[in-house]
């Protein structure tokens, strides 16, 4: 978006503008809901406080008030504002506008870029802001609605502030409803509950909120007052902010599995459902459940592993929304379930010594001797059968003989965990018995 579009838009008859527009703060102070960042301490304040700008990056959801924040701050500290997006500009836009900097630069004043969306430039694009950073042509702040960490090159990152914006709480959402109503002259004919619902349909964006807001208005007949279903039947619910391949995806799953962990039936409902509400492969979800079964529970309770394979076979036979229902019964199973991570742990543990060791050769007792010339170099020789012996356990070892004995899994005092340790202890006395012939 260039500067001449911005002021076109600022130009156009009320009428014509959006009411998110029209309500578009016109200081710092209007700004609500990001406090941590404009309240008395907030960096941005102390920013101001001392008349320079340093490079940043705002990461935020959709209408957090990024665009409006940054083109405030230039105004406060008498910086020029140029704003682009990086959807509709290449590196010809670029070099333009950093040639303009520089001769606003000479002339004694500085620049402050805003580029929206900078997580879509590619790496090289990024890399063309790094010398008009350092030596000071400009000042950027790019706003991403996608975790920098990710999307914006560490050498980009390395020279900006990363500033989080948060979304709309209630207490920003009722602020800005009360704004509304100022400006329109006329209260909203919602209900309380109503009232409250609008702030969850919007989701944290106050610019959707806004916009529900003049759909409202524009809907609703004189004297007529909207309770919750009515006003669900008039605008409609925002999508919630989920991406399922970027960043939303990763927080959830994450926020899904470690509530599993910590054994929490309801938060593992809650981040299961959003998931699926938002839109997510429900075979995904499958097989992370799956996972969660065999890295989080293990032997603990051997019967997870087959509830979750169950319920993925019962969603491939019902299909949605039925099957839905077989996911959240095993996310329930699981987060109730006994927990143990010592498979895995000695899984991972066996894993790095099956590395480090190379390829020493098994014991020769307990390989298979398929040939004559096999046998008579002692394959198989003095292999015990187990079952022929009296307890069903020969206490032979299967280590190779250069390595020795080792141990990798240690079961938990949990669930089904429990018994596999007390025949563990059983079969390492007989174990020791058997090789000292001591009982």
């Amino acid at each position: 978006m260039s500067d001449l579009f911005v002021e076109e838009l600022r130009n156009e008859p009320d009428e014509d503008r959006p009411l998110a527009d029209l309500l578009r703060p016109q200081s710092l102070t209007e700004v609500v809901g990001q406090d941590h960042l404009l309240g008395e301490e907030g960096i941005l304040t102390r920013m101001i406080k001392s008349g320079r700008l340093g490079s940043m990056v705002f990461w935020g959801p959709p209408g957090s008030g990024k665009t409006t924040v940054a083109r405030l701050l230039a105004e406060n500290v008498d910086y020029h504002f140029h704003q682009i997006s990086a959807i509709f500009s290449g590196v010809a836009d670029l070099k333009k506008v950093f040639e303009q900097a520089r001769d606003l630069k000479r002339s004694g004043k500085r620049t402050l870029l805003f580029v929206d969306e900078i997580h879509r430039f590619n790496r090289a694009q990024q890399d063309s802001f790094l010398p008009v950073m350092e030596d000071g042509t400009l000042v950027l702040v790019g706003a991403t609605t996608e975790n920098p960490s990710f999307e914006l090159n560490s050498a980009l990152l390395s020279r900006a502030q990363v500033l989080t914006f948060k979304p709309h709480d209630d207490d920003a959402a009722e602020q800005l409803l009360l704004r509304a109503e100022t400006h329109m002259g006329r209260s909203l004919p919602l209900t309380e509950d109503a009232r409250l619902g609008l702030a969850e349909m919007a989701d944290g964006d106050g610019r959707a909120l806004l916009g529900l807001v003049e759909e409202i208005f524009a809907a609703v007949q004189e004297g007529e007052e909207l309770g919750r279903e009515g006003l669900e039947r008039i605008v409609q619910r925002r999508a919630p902010v989920y991406d399922k391949g970027q960043d939303g995806h990763y927080n959830l799953i994450s926020a899904l599995h470690k509530t599993i962990r910590g054994s929490d039936p309801d938060a593992a409902l809650y981040y299961l459902t959003r998931m699926l509400v938002s839109g997510e492969d429900p075979m995904f979800l499958a097989r992370r459940l799956i996972r969660m079964a065999v890295e989080d529970i293990g032997l603990a309770d051997p019967n997870a592993l087959l509830q979750c394979i169950a319920a993925r076979d019962a969603f491939q036979m019902l299909g949605s929304p039925e099957g839905e229902l077989a996911l959240a019964q095993a996310a329930v199973y699981l987060a109730t379930a006994p927990k143990s991570n010592a498979v895995y742990t000695a899984y991972k543990q066996a894993t790095a010594y099956a590395k480090q060791t190379g390829s020493p050769t098994p014991p020769m007792n307990i390989l298979n001797a398929p040939t004559k010339l096999m046998k008579s170099s002692g394959y198989g020789e003095g292999y015990v059968y187990d079952h022929d012996t009296p307890e069903g356990f020969s206490g032979q070892e299967y280590f190779p003989d250069d390595l020795g004995r080792q141990e990798f899994y240690h079961p938990v005092e949990r669930g089904f965990e429990r018994d596999v340790q007390k025949r563990m202890d059983y079969f390492k006395r007989l174990r020791l018995s058997k090789t000292t012939g001591k009982s």
